[in-house]
Parts: C-alpha cells; sequence; structure tokens
C-alpha cells in the first residue's frame, strides 16, 4: 500500500562510504548524556521512554505525540520517575518537525504507526539526528532507498530497533553458529507466528482485547495497524525473524539475500474472530486481505534457503519458529531443542536446547544480565537500546545499521508485490550497492555498543 493513500484512507491519521565509520572494537564509552527527543509515545514509544528514564546517560528533552492522552500518560510516569518534564509536541502529523528543529536534540526514537516512519526518519536525518525508529523502515521500495540514500547524504545513522536480535536463546544460537557447533550453514527459519487477534480489535476502553472495534473507535495498535491486514496482503511484519537470521548468515557482511518470493492462504481468522466474539457485527463482514499464513522463502548469496512465517490471525501460542540448520546440527526453538551430531547425548534424539544455551550463553548476556532483566520484552528491550545509545555516545554506526534496518524491512513490500504477480520471484536489492563482499561482521563480538 502507498503511505499517501493509506494516511487519506486509513482509520488513524495521527500519530555507500559517506556513512559513519564502523568504528572501532573495543571503543569506550563518551561520558557525555545522550539528549533524546522521542516521536510517539504510545505504547511502544512508552517501552523506550521506560528505558531512557532509568539511565543516567539520557535527557529526555522531548516528546510528540497526536493524542493527548498517550502524552497524558508519559507525562505522569516521568513526573513519577523524577524525570524533568520534556517539552511536549503536539497538534497534527507535522507537529514532530518542531521537535527536530531543536539544536539540543542527539538522536530521535520513532514509535509511530508504520506508514509514517519514513518521513519522519528522513526528516530527521535531514535535520542532522540520529534515528532509531521501530519496525517497519517502510511502506514501499522506494521508502527504503530513499533512507539509505538520506544516511549516505546526510552521514547521519539509521537503526531498526529490532530487539529480537538481542532475545537470550537467539544470542546463544549466535554464540553457537560462531563456535561452529552446527557446522557450514544451509537453512534457516523465522517469523512471526502470535496470535495478534487480542491486538488488533479491543473496546476500545483497553488497549487489548475486550471488544472487536478498530480505527477511531479502537485504542493502541487497533487504531491504525487493522487496517493493514484490510488492504494488504504479505508479510506484513518479517524483521522479528528476518533480523536474527541475517546476523546467522551474515547478511550485508559477505553474503546477501538475493531473490524472495512469497505465498499467501486465504483469509478467515480475523472474520471468524470477529463473528466468535460479537455474532452479526459488520466488522465480521469485512473482506481482510491479508493471507493468515504467509511464507516468504528467500535465496542467498552464499547458497543458503531462508523460510520466513507470518501467522497472527489464527489461534495459537507465540513462537518466532527459529530454524539453524548446519552440516553439523539443528536447532528449533519451536519444540525448544537442539542435536548436534556426535555431540548430542543420544544418536538421533532431541536434547533440550537450554542444555546447550546455559553452556553456550552469549558472553555479553552474562555480563549485563542484571541491566537486562526486568528490561521489557525478557531483556532484550535493554540490549537494543543500549547498543543504539552507545553508538550516539560514541559517534559510530549502531549495531544495526541502515543497510541491515532496511534489509530486514523491504521484505513487506518485496512479499506483497510477489503476491501482487501470482507468486512471481523477486529480485532483492542490494542496498550496499556491493559494500557486502568486503564487510565483516562484528555484531555482538565485544561490548563498544554491541
Amino acid at each position: 500500500m502507498e503511505r499517501r493513500n493509506f494516511i487519506k484512507n486509513g482509520a488513524l491519521t495521527a500519530a555507500g562510504l559517506t556513512i559513519l565509520p564502523t568504528g572501532s572494537l573495543f571503543a569506550s564509552s563518551d561520558s557525555a548524556k545522550v539528549r533524546l527527543g522521542y516521536i510517539g509515545v504510545g505504547a511502544r514509544g512508552m517501552s523506550h521512554i521506560s528505558e531512557g528514564a532509568l539511565r543516567d546517560d539520557v535527557e529526555i528533552v522531548a516528546i510528540c505525540d497526536t493524542q493527548e492522552s498517550s502524552l497524558k500518560i508519559c507525562r505522569s510516569f516521568l513526573s513519577k520517575k523524577g524525570r524533568p518534564a520534556p517539552t511536549e509536541y503536539t497538534g497534527g502529523v507535522d507537529a514532530y518537525k518542531k521537535l527536530l528543529e531543536r539544536k539540543d536534540i542527539d538522536a530521535v526514537i520513532i514509535s509511530t504507526p508504520w506508514q509514517f516512519h519514513r518521513d519522519q526518519a528522513v526528516d530527521a536525518m535531514l535535520a542532522g539526528k540520529y534515528v532509531g525508529c521501530e519496525v517497519i523502515a517502510g511502506l514501499t521500495l522506494n521508502d527504503h532507498w530513499d533512507i539509505v540514500k538520506t544516511s549516505e547524504k546526510t552521514g547521519m545513522p539509521y537503526s531498526t530497533l529490532e530487539n529480537v536480535c538481542y532475545r537470550r536463546d537467539v544470542m546463544a544460537a549466535l554464540n553457537m553458529v560462531r563456535q561452529g557447533l552446527f557446522g557450514e550453514l544451509l537453512h534457516f527459519e523465522g517469523g512471526y507466528q502470535h496470535d495478534l487477534r487480542g491486538v488488533l480489535f479491543n473496546d476500545g476502553k483497553q488497549y487489548y482485547g475486550g471488544g472487536v472495534e478498530f480505527g477511531p473507535k479502537a485504542l493502541s495498535e487497533a487504531q491504525w495497524r487493522t487496517q493493514f491486514n484490510i488492504d494488504v496482503d504479505g508479510d506484513l511484519y518479517p524483521t522479528h525473524g528476518a533480523g536474527p537470521i541475517m546476523q546467522y548468515a551474515n547478511i550485508n557482511r559477505g553474503n546477501r539475500f538475493t531473490s524472495l518470493v512469497s505465498f499467501s492462504s486465504k483469509a478467515r481468522g480475523l472474520a471468524a474472530y470477529v463473528e466468535d466474539m460479537s455474532p452479526g457485527h459488520p466488522n465480521a463482514k469485512i473482506n481482510y486481505k491479508n493471507g493468515d499464513v504467509t511464507t516468504t522463502l528467500i535465496n542467498c548469496a552464499n547458497g543458503e534457503t531462508v523460510l520466513l512465517t507470518h501467522d497472527t490471525h489464527l489461534p495459537r501460542p507465540y513462537s518466532i519458529g527459529f530454524r539453524v540448520q548446519g552440516t553439523k546440527g539443528i536447532w528449533m526453538d519451536v519444540n525448544k531443542s537442539v542435536y548436534i551430531e556426535k555431540k548430542s547425548a543420544k544418536h538421533d534424539v532431541w536434547d533440550p536446547a537450554k542444555e546447550w544455551f546455559d553452556k553456550y550463553d552469549h558472553p555479553l548476556w552474562k555480563k549485563y544480565e542484571k541491566e537486562a532483566v526486568g528490561a521489557g520484552h525478557g531483556g532484550m528491550d535493554w540490549f537494543v537500546f543500549n547498543g543504539f545509545i552507545e553508538a550516539v555516545k560514541q559517534k559510530k554506526q549502531p549495531p544495526i545499521d541502515v543497510y541491515d534496518s532496511v534489509t530486514m524491512s523491504v521484505i513487506t513490500p518485496l512479499s506483497t508485490k510477489s503476491l501482487k504477480e501470482g507468486n512471481k520471484p523477486q529480485k532483492f536489492p542490494d542496498f550496499t550497492k556491493g559494500k557486502w563482499k568486503e564487510r565483516k561482521n562484528t555484531f555482538a563480538l565485544d561490548d563498544s555498543g554491541f
């Protein structure tokens, strides 16, 4: 879906090498404070506010949102934390531009609906700000190129705040990958397999569940996210699976995605949910375009294959569905199991993954467990936020840089295009323009910003 059409028709209209160098390993942190502006302080934005409020090296100097209810919650939270009241910007979808005019802001955190990310990120980089943006980067292929070109032109880094890259088991598996436990890697799986029906619909009184409303009658994500499921058929949320897989497969750093094809089931889950919750409700008669299960296959330059699954409309327990498979072994997170040939307890019998992940717990998790435990999403929010803040302090690229960010995000418009064209394979853009052949994967090798 085109961004302008979404804003016009949607349910809610609210809110190269010219890039900075990567920086040397083991760089020391600058003690200066990072002055942050927040664009969007709804549910997800408040998670990042919470992380910022815990740190002595962060000043929350400005916040922006179109909804007074969100500003009120943020205002009250910061007051209780003893934090100075930030300047507030509101009044319309362009209110963030006034925030960007401030010279005392080093970086912005963007946590607005997807259709606003591209414009807000581009404007922020043009204003000389580091950008930490929630997924996804943009709605179209051109959006993603715009972000890359702006980052390269201005020298301002852009980072997608993909927290699953830092999940404890994900990083333990990365440690095992780097130590060669799985052998030569051949195949990866991941995705977003999560019952979101209570996120996409609510009663207008609580953020999640309790009713079958969306758009202006609802709260939080149901105000805007549901409309994508009505209008778009494709993988709407690929980054949770793709982000960690990119680290395992060294994507953009010695390897790259080359082509993609998507398949989508019929869409029945959301209408059935509404009918079950409220028989006869008009929202049960909507033609939801987004297939209930979308699968996307991706080829890699070095010969590996990737399978991503988007499954959010049906009753099911949460799972990313990770699978890392090589010539010596395999990890599958759905059954929480690992098998390493000649090293597992029994031949052809799964070991509990916990036994392996306890042994190969990532050094950064062992070092920073105290800081991370208690943070959002099991601690991984602390890591992704910290990585961004340390990058700003050290004036270097974030661990998840602009090329990584757009690569994991552009899967959405490519998937949509593949489905529109009858499952036609799509060529994957090389946002690095060939630099992937020489770039090295330094993600989580040390603690200089992770």
